[in-house]
């Protein structure tokens, strides 16, 4: 019962192992690789609404997946990411739309204009 409420209030315990394996993957990366996974990961958090902490993390460890076999190929982080980091981290960022606030909010309009409608 106790684990259950801790869950509620902190999230699932999966989440969290995830996190951790997320934050290992990481530190075995080169410098470079780990410099960008960073940097992305901190524009992620400030353009990439997610509310939903599962979305971000599979957004996140399809981000390390990335970097990861570019390491391991030998392509550099520009190649992977282009001449506009910025362009790449919202095209990234689009594919996880799913996880945005803006899509809570797009429902709840939907759902106050169609209760409307039936009011009036």
């Amino acid at each position: 019962m106790a684990a259950q409420w801790i869950e509620l209030v902190t999230g699932p315990w999966e989440d969290k192992r995830r996190w951790r394996r997320l934050k290992q993957r990481k530190k075995q990366l080169p410098a470079g690789y780990r410099t960008a996974m960073d940097g992305l990961e901190r524009y992620f958090m400030y353009a990439g609404p997610i509310a939903r902490g599962d979305v971000y993390l599979q957004m996140l460890e399809d981000l390390a997946d990335l970097v990861e076999r570019a390491a391991v190929d030998g392509t550099s982080v520009r190649s992977v990411v282009g001449e506009d980091p910025v362009e790449f981290a919202e095209a990234f960022i689009a594919n996880y739309a799913d996880g945005q606030w803006i899509n809570k909010e797009r429902r709840r309009l939907i759902e106050t204009i169609d209760r409307s409608a039936k009011e009036g």
